[in-house]
């Protein structure tokens, strides 16, 4: 597995695709996001698939990356409408991955980062409103 093939996969991610996950994460890989903690491909496998059922339509892009031969930073925007709210409107979450190879070259460790207040609890109805409120009130 390249680099440029595990990105490719990412942006190219369908329903269908999380079954070859696979192909790019060791079996006992880590992950990590501000909403899950899991251990192991299929958990992994799992969450992605969840994601499919709570939004419409995401698409990853990756917008960056720093890479060295043991692993890497992606720079990414996820676009996703919701499904029974929203307008129909697209949303778009900004991201960072870190990863990291095992000796085959397969991801073991992937770690995302992205902010959920400003990124998604914003966009809700009634917390992004409380949000903003609260943000406005902290601001300097």
């Amino acid at each position: 597995m390249t680099l440029p093939e595990l990105i490719r996969f990412y942006q190219d991610l369908s329903p269908d695709s999380v079954a070859r996950f696979p192909e790019f994460y060791s079996e006992n890989a880590y992950f990590k996001d501000p909403f899950n903690e899991v251990h192991g491909l299929v958990a992994i496998q799992r969450i992605f698939t969840h994601m499919y059922t709570q939004v419409v339509e995401p698409r990853f892009t990756i917008t960056g990356q720093v890479a060295d031969a043991n692993g890497a930073m992606l720079v990414w925007e996820l676009s996703y409408c919701f499904g029974s709210w929203g307008k129909g409107e697209t949303q778009i979450m900004r991201g960072v991955s870190h990863l990291k190879f095992d000796a085959d070259g397969k991801v073991n460790y992937h770690r995302d980062y992205w902010d959920t207040a400003e990124e998604l609890y914003m966009k809700l109805p009634v917390i992004g409103l409380l949000m903003r409120l609260l943000r406005k009130a902290l601001a300097a």
